[in-house]
């Protein structure tokens, strides 16, 4: 259940953490956050400055020797004492989501907020499990070793859709590892992310392990990715804004993580269990009010299921419930912003030019019309080239289309620039075998959409990014591999060096 606070006094210093204290941002300018729900203003504070990011910066610096040279068994205890602190705040961390963000509460206390605490769990264990491979002669008189070594400093940036969760995948690999991090994320959302720091001091890990510094993109976020001191950097955003992160990183040869858009088929063959579909259709494309860069947002459906597929979620759609984030009857909160929602609705208006708005397609009247709601949204009739199929809306919308033969529905999933997640719903163990194999995805679910596991690896393909969330592939983008080599043989002269001067003995 949600614990109430005062957002304000709980935040009266500001949201900047650095170093172990929260401080106020030096920019000299002011952000709101804004209730979604509402429109009304829930906080005020200054963003950081650049200022701020190099102090941040500078107190993960003066803190990695520590955390780094600090066994494994040492890093997983901090972490396992940092799960249950988080447990122990879910209630508040639960409400200051729904608050920041708008979403449902049963959303955020049902599964943002377990999943971090699952998140930090895991990755309590993963910590000792920082693996090379087995020694071994692999050249006559030497033996080799692998070490698996932090980075350094972990310049992260955040999206606003899921601010806590996304401080969790961002965080937990880093610091498991024994990297330090500066995260900063989206200045619209930056409640859950300080508690989240705070919950890891209460915890026990040690100051400037975990800084945050809550700022605009461009003068925050871009002196943060080609600050000197950071070694690497992991953002969760745009494909738009990654591309400028990685023209931003790659100019100072960082290490790079990027988790980028998404435009994620829902693929229904002809023998699929109609009804599962429908359910899984409706509950993919409206999670988080569609605000998900894996949200099932267009579905292809094959010509002897369409029609009935189309009525069953024109139906089921329906009947989701918008209204208060708090009143547990809730089904669909608001978008993040008027702005998004204005940007949703100008696809549908646009589309109606060319297809058919079956349901939804508007902005709820009445006590909602202050917030920046928006009614779930179903499309038909649109070609394979426009814009609501081709391109990411983030909003509570849904195009349906229709195929013929197999081949078709998969060259369909696989005919936009992204790659992150899929799903494909057969009966037939042969032809969800076939689109597991074949669609371009980081993920592809079997007659289900959504589910995410802190085992599993979470990242994309092509102009979804590149990298892994989550899961201990996690630490392939947390750690340098180092190849050791030893000398077992104790010859000055070995039979190599002839290749450089002298002699074969």
């Amino acid at each position: 259940m949600v614990q109430r606070f005062d957002v304000n006094e709980r935040f009266a210093d500001g949201v900047q953490y650095i170093a172990g204290e929260l401080r106020d941002g030096s920019s000299g300018q002011t952000q709101q956050v804004v209730d979604p729900a509402t429109g009304n203003q829930v906080y005020r504070y200054r963003p950081a400055s650049a200022a701020d990011v190099d102090a941040a910066v500078a107190a993960a610096e003066r803190a990695f020797p520590a955390w780094a040279g600090a066994t494994p068994g040492e890093r997983s205890d901090a972490l396992h004492r940092f799960a249950a602190v988080l447990g122990e705040r879910a209630g508040e961390l639960a409400y200051a989501e729904s608050l920041q963000c708008g979403k449902p509460a049963k959303l955020s206390e049902e599964f943002d907020v377990p999943g971090s605490v699952d998140n930090a769990a895991f990755f309590a264990g993963a910590a000792r499990h920082l693996e090379g491979r087995s020694a071994g002669e692999y050249s006559a008189g030497h033996t080799s070793v692998i070490r698996r070594e932090p980075i350094g400093v972990v310049g992260s940036i955040a999206p606003w859709n899921y601010p806590l969760q996304m401080a969790a995948w961002k965080v937990l690999p880093a610091i498991a590892a024994g990297n330090t991090i500066v995260l900063k994320p989206a200045e619209i959302t930056p409640l859950t992310s300080v508690m989240f720091a705070q919950a890891a001091t209460e915890a026990g890990i040690p100051d400037g392990v975990l800084n945050i510094v809550s700022g605009a993109g461009r003068e925050a976020g871009e002196h943060l990715v080609a600050h000197p001191g950071v070694a690497m950097t992991s953002f969760t955003g745009s494909t738009a804004v990654g591309k400028r992160v990685a023209e931003i990183a790659t100019s100072t040869v960082k290490r790079l993580h990027l988790e980028l858009g998404g435009k994620a088929p829902f693929v229904v063959f002809d023998d699929a269990d109609l009804e599962a579909a429908v359910h899984g259709a409706v509950a993919g494309a409206l999670i988080n009010t569609g605000q998900d860069c894996t949200a099932a947002t267009r579905a292809y459906v094959q010509r002897p299921l369409y029609d009935a597929f189309v009525g069953g979620v024109a139906d089921l759609m329906a009947t989701v419930r918008l209204g208060d984030p708090f009143d547990p009857a809730t089904d669909l909160g608001p978008l993040i912003s008027h702005t998004q929602r204005d940007r949703v609705a100008g696809f549908v208006e646009r589309a109606r030019s060319y297809a058919t708005v079956v349901t939804g397609g508007e902005a709820p009247q009445g006590d909602l019309a202050k917030g920046a709601y928006y009614r779930p949204t179903l499309i038909t009739g649109a070609a394979q080239d426009s814009e609501v199929v081709q391109r990411e809306i983030f909003g509570p919308v849904l195009a349906v289309l229709p195929f013929d033969s197999d081949d078709e529905g998969i060259a369909l999933a696989n005919d936009t620039p992204y790659g992150l997640a899929a799903s494909a719903w057969s009966r037939d163990v042969y032809r969800t075998g076939r689109a597991t194999r074949e669609i371009k995805a980081g993920c592809v679910w079997v007659n289900d959409h959504i589910p995410i596991l802190s085992e599993m690896p979470h990242g994309g393909y092509r102009a979804s990014g590149f990298g892994k969330d989550m899961s201990a592939y996690s630490f392939e983008e947390y750690t340098q591999v180092k190849h050791v080599m030893y000398d077992n043989t104790g010859t000055v002269a070995k039979d190599w060096h002839r290749t450089v001067f002298g002699d074969r003995a």
